[in-house]
């Protein structure tokens, strides 16, 4: 078997060249690949289309690379807690495609599985199957790019639209443990996306927290067999951020008191 761990993020991301197009894992902060995208921040590369849940926040995640205008378009299902996002999308600087996210899901372990479209429920009788959701604004606040109507199906008295699966040029992901031969496994919240990311780009590159030797990882716990992931690179201590902090007061305790509830991302 190929021995995929490479020495560096920068080493792994080094053949990613502008305009490729990027599944990134996680959900909100959590779990996403970090090292993986700030690797390409650092090398420079540009007009980068991005397939993922969110696009970060302003000062981390993808929003590193969407504040630097490193982002020409996206594909994602929430776009909420990014300022910069918004103030780029109304000023017609960025085409978003926005998904509903079991929609987005589905697109990408289709893509994963060699599925090249499907037809769901979701979105039937709206403007993501009728078409004309505002893709992108030119600098007018006009609409210059608007999606299309996709085709519908009844199937026994439904009906259901066709989605197109994705396969983007690479998958980056984030991962608690894996080997040397790309068998990932993942924690908690960061099982959200990132293995369909995995499954779904055409190179696939992991960054793991923990890298164990051939053999170690029980084949029934592995969420990812390495067939499906070319790179791995070891970052043991990458900054994990809280994207919203809260806060919760015990029954019997004083407002001076209160108990931290927020968990970093895993």
């Amino acid at each position: 078997m190929i021995n995929k761990v490479v020495a560096s993020a920068e080493e792994a991301i080094a053949d990613i060249p502008d305009g490729a197009s990027l599944a990134v894992g996680g959900f909100g902060l959590c779990g996403i690949p970090v090292a993986l995208i700030d690797a390409p921040h650092r090398h420079g590369t540009r007009n980068l289309e991005t397939v993922s849940n969110n696009c970060g926040v302003d000062d981390w995640g993808l929003g590193v690379l969407l504040r630097d205008g490193r982002i020409r378009r996206t594909v994602s299902s929430y776009v909420g807690e990014n300022k910069e996002f918004a103030r780029q999308y109304l000023a017609g600087e960025l085409e978003v495609v926005l998904t509903p996210q079991g929609t987005l899901a589905e697109k990408l372990r289709a893509g994963g599985a060699g599925i090249p479209a499907f037809y769901t429920k979701a979105g039937v009788g709206t403007q993501v199957s009728e078409g004309g959701l505002p893709q992108k604004y030119d600098a007018d606040g006009g609409v210059a790019i608007a999606s299309a109507p996709k085709e519908v199906r009844t199937f026994n008295g439904v009906d259901y639209v066709l989605e197109e699966s994705l396969t983007p040029d690479y998958g980056l992901v984030h991962a608690w443990k894996g080997d040397r031969h790309g068998n990932l496994v993942f924690h908690a919240t960061a099982m959200n996306f990132n293995p369909l990311c995995a499954m779904a780009g055409r190179i696939t590159i992991a960054e793991v927290e923990q890298l164990v030797e051939p053999g170690e990882l029980d084949p029934e716990h592995v969420h990812v067999p390495g067939i499906f992931v070319q790179r791995v690179v070891v970052v043991p201590d990458g900054e994990k951020r809280i994207e919203k902090r809260t806060v919760a007061f015990p029954p019997a305790s004083a407002p001076g008191q209160a108990t931290d509830t927020s968990q970093a991302g895993a």
